[in-house]
């Protein structure tokens, strides 16, 4: 009964929305195409809250929605009144089906092709024994590496990825732990708590980072991977110290040393060592943007054919690419697509009267509003359905200037996204984590709550910072 609940809310409010005059949206000038822009939009807030279908089906059926209802070869039906007078502007079918092979999916395949080659030759696991060695064996020490070491790892590859190795790393650490020790649950913590804090330090961290970049892209803001980095590793940095200072003070443990041992070696197989300078390369390549003049983008395919040239990755190994993460990016791009080229987001932006309000009300509003989506629903579902509206204000509020910059937004609500980690349902390391039974709901929920404040007030003052500096 709760699933057709579900359903019937879901598709059935889109439906209604469709037969509403234009005149109970209460927005001036609004067309036809913009109402059917509105019914996609409530039907993909509500599929991806309430999950009747699967979140990357969501967004297959938001493009496929455009093409039919929206594009220039969608039903005859629905382009008809084409022309007339309230009817709106048809978008360019081919447009919609490229957000299937935007730059950024693609940035994001090089990505996964890096972390399936690094997990299939093991060089994650043997570079998480090597870093963890200069830490030592007192337990707020190994919790710290585990922390450093999982942050570096989600920088370069799923977070869900990175949490399931540093967890099956951590097995043996809980184990010498007595059964009533507080410091048990401040180390199952730490590993998802890294995991998101480190997604957010490059562009292919995490996909709200990837989602941003597009928009900064469609505003003629380019970032690149290594600038990128300039204001995100810091950030990652300071809020993982943070985040271990708020772990050991509220799970302390009476252990006063441990031995943490991971075994393996680095193989010396012609194809390990050829996934080892791949890996260094793409890397430095993408640091190095401006001396060469190839984009992320464009680096990030290197890997892609050198991996399938060799056969590291081969056609078995293409199924485990996490595909509906880059479905679900795609579909967040359609969606965005018809609320900006349908000029839905300029219009809605309009009626609200923005002018009037004081910007910095709006910046904490949209992180405020941004991470409690993204406690309760995907981070890369709230990306998408905050992004567009995020972007319209970003172009029509001149007071955003004076901090920092019309594209200030985009980033606040990027980051809090990101910073969503409170419940077990927020992110896939926190479900991990969770399931592993050794952490309760509360506790999550404490450090959670925390770090995501105290990490949306260092958002606001690096975002304020690097727009005076001019780097906005």
């Amino acid at each position: 009964m709760k699933k057709a609940l579900r359903y019937l809310l879901a598709f059935g409010l889109p439906i209604l929305i469709l037969f509403l005059p234009l005149s109970a949206f209460g927005i001036d000038g609004m067309t036809i195409q913009e109402q059917r822009v509105v019914a996609i939009f409530v039907m993909a807030a509500l599929c991806w809250v309430l999950e009747p279908i699967p979140i990357y089906t969501t967004s297959v059926l938001v493009i496929v929605l455009e093409l039919l209802m929206l594009s220039d070869k969608g039903l005859l039906w629905f382009r008809q009144d084409a022309g007339a007078a309230g009817f709106g502007q048809l978008l360019n079918h081919k447009d919609i089906m490229a957000t299937f092979a935007s730059p950024i999916i693609m940035l994001f395949l090089g990505g996964f092709f890096l972390a399936m080659a690094a997990t299939k030759y093991r060089l994650d696991v043997n570079l998480a024994r090597v870093l963890l060695k200069p830490f030592g064996d007192k337990p707020a020490n190994v919790m710290l590496g585990l922390m450093v070491i999982t942050a570096i790892f989600s920088m370069f590859m799923s977070n869900t990825a990175t949490t399931a190795m540093m967890l099956a790393i951590l097995v043996p650490v809980l184990r010498l732990f007595p059964v009533d020790d507080r410091g048990k649950a401040g180390f199952a913590l730490s590993i998802p708590v890294a995991a998101n804090i480190g997604g957010t330090g490059t562009p292919i961290g995490t996909p709200p980072n990837a989602i941003a970049l597009k928009y900064f892209e469609a505003q003629n803001h380019t970032i690149g991977f290594a600038e990128w980095m300039v204001f995100g590793v810091p950030f990652v940095v300071v809020m993982l110290f943070i985040a271990w200072l708020l772990l050991r003070f509220f799970f302390p443990s009476s252990k006063s040393e441990m031995n943490l041992e991971i075994k393996g070696r680095f193989m010396k197989s012609p194809k390990a060592i050829l996934v080892y300078v791949t890996f260094i390369v793409t890397l430095l390549l993408w640091l190095t943007s401006g001396f060469h003049g190839m984009n992320s983008s464009t680096v990030a395919l290197i890997p892609v054919a050198v991996f399938s040239v060799t056969q590291i990755i081969g056609k078995e190994d293409l199924k485990q690419i996490s595909w509906d993460v880059l479905w679900l990016v795609a579909g967040g791009f359609a969606l965005g697509l018809a609320i900006s080229e349908t000029g839905l987001a300029v219009h809605a932006v309009d009626s609200m009267n923005l002018q009037a309000v004081n910007p910095a009300i709006i910046l904490v509003g949209a992180a405020l509003l941004s991470i409690t989506m993204a406690n309760f629903m995907s981070h890369t579902a709230t990306a998408n359905l905050l992004m567009p509206i995020a972007a319209a204000i970003a172009v029509s509020l001149e007071g955003l200037a004076m901090y920092g910059g019309a594209m200030t937004i985009l980033l606040c609500v990027t980051f809090a996204a990101s910073l969503g980690m409170s419940l077990p349902i927020s992110t896939p390391p926190n479900a991990l984590a969770h399931a592993a039974g050794h952490t309760k709901t509360s506790d999550m929920a404490k450090i959670g709550i925390l770090v995501g404040f105290i990490g949306i007030i260092l958002s606001f003052v690096r975002i304020y910072l690097m727009g005076q500096s001019g780097f906005l």
